[in-house]
């Protein structure tokens, strides 16, 4: 008996431990950072985006001026706004005149001048416009402040901890500084929250209409970015430049299960820029193998003891994710589920029931818990006398 309930207790701990709805794993967390790649980049990092494991970093902390990659988060809050039917891309923005007195890369908006939110975008993801910039986010929250408000309590919630926003588009201000890192994590998540994105940032060339007082004329539009049409697996994000941060950039590139984000700050040069970008994503690529388990299959019910059903419903968490840059045989990932015979109730929706635990050989990678699907409370007195009471008179 005591060998038993030793036994369950270690099972107990293992299962608090180990919680986490979505394993996340990098197979040696100091391999990768530990070799001396060459940046010229003052700060640099290196992320696989779908589990946010860092494969290579270099002053990666150090707060420093973004420039228009700032934009990042603009465009993060733009997209939310749309995720949550606050407007729509076709609804109609106009141009105050704080918005179009903006200097540095423009589209020259005029005060007045109407554009489409869908629009807006292009400016933004294409031309880095910081007139469009300013107008979106007046129209988003009402006021320029208002939104960067937004910003920083978003840059908050992603765990941007070293990142403080003055403005929405860049442009140099006391203060308005953040890292490689918070940079990698606001871009993996618009990235992966709004994938859309790459319909925009992905265009080389485009244009607008700008219909003023003078009349109706097309205004051309071509993507700041050139690291799109300089390594052939670039997907995006966004570029950014002043005389104070030099040469920065969020960049993307994917191939084929693998998505790499690539963080440069204050380059010195936009060809130092490109060199570093090629060598650090070919250098992911050479790295990164990713596994990966949907965890869709249904699961088997536990039975239930002393509950008011005698089944529960259970689940994976969600799916599993692993990183190795070790070379190893992800074929021979092996899947067991650790679960009891039996539950006791009173159980609760999203109680941790069980795990699906990883492996390859005798090395474990990882575990995803298994959840409880629905709430079963106890059958007390009241619930067996109701019950007799239905079969007598049903």
């Amino acid at each position: 008996m005591k060998k038993r309930m030793k036994s369950y207790l270690c099972y107990l701990l293992i299962m608090i431990l180990s919680f986490t709805p979505t394993v996340l794993l990098y197979a040696d967390e100091t391999e990768a950072s530990s070799e001396q790649l060459q940046v010229s980049a003052k700060s640099a990092l290196l992320m696989e985006s779908k589990t946010g494991t860092v494969i290579y970093e270099c002053n990666a902390d150090e707060r420093l001026r973004p420039a228009s990659v700032t934009k990042i988060m603009t465009l993060l809050l733009i997209f939310e706004g749309i995720e949550k039917k606050q407007f729509s891309l076709s609804d109609t923005v106009t141009v105050s005149e704080h918005a179009a007195s903006m200097g540095g890369s423009q589209v020259y908006l005029e005060p007045g001048e109407t554009q489409t939110v869908q629009d807006m975008i292009k400016c933004i993801s294409i031309a880095s416009a910081n007139d469009a910039s300013v107008a979106m986010a007046e129209f988003v929250a009402g006021s320029e402040p208002a939104f960067v408000e937004k910003m920083n309590e978003k840059a908050k919630a992603l765990g941007m901890n070293n990142t403080t926003f003055v403005n929405c588009c860049g442009l140099e201000a006391e203060g308005h500084l953040t890292t490689a890192r918070d940079i990698a994590l606001m871009s993996r998540e618009l990235i992966t929250a709004h994938p859309e994105i790459k319909d925009y940032c992905n265009i080389w060339q485009d244009s607008i209409t700008h219909v003023t007082r003078r009349g109706s004329s097309e205004f051309g539009l071509t993507n700041t970015n050139k690291f799109l049409k300089q390594y052939a697996y670039a997907t995006g994000l966004k570029t950014g430049y002043t005389s104070l941060s030099k040469y920065c950039i969020s960049a993307t590139a994917a191939k084929d299960d693998i998505e790499l984000i690539t963080v440069l700050m204050a380059e010195p040069d936009i060809k130092s820029r490109v060199k570093d970008l090629c060598t650090l994503m070919d250098y992911g690529f050479s790295k990164c193998l990713l596994y990966e388990d949907s965890n869709t299959e249904p699961l088997s019910p536990l039975p239930v003891l002393h509950g008011q059903k005698t089944e529960l419903n259970i689940a994976y968490a969600g799916p599993m994710k692993y990183l190795d840059v070790k070379g190893q045989d992800l074929n021979a990932v092996d899947k067991s589920l650790q679960l009891p015979q039996s539950i006791e109730s009173p159980i609760t929706k999203g109680d941790i029931v069980g795990h699906a635990v990883y492996s390859i050989g005798s090395s474990s990678i990882g575990s995803v818990p298994i959840i409880a699907c629905e709430d079963i409370p106890v059958a007390d007195f009241t619930f067996y006398f109701l019950k007799a009471v239905k079969r007598l008179f049903c």
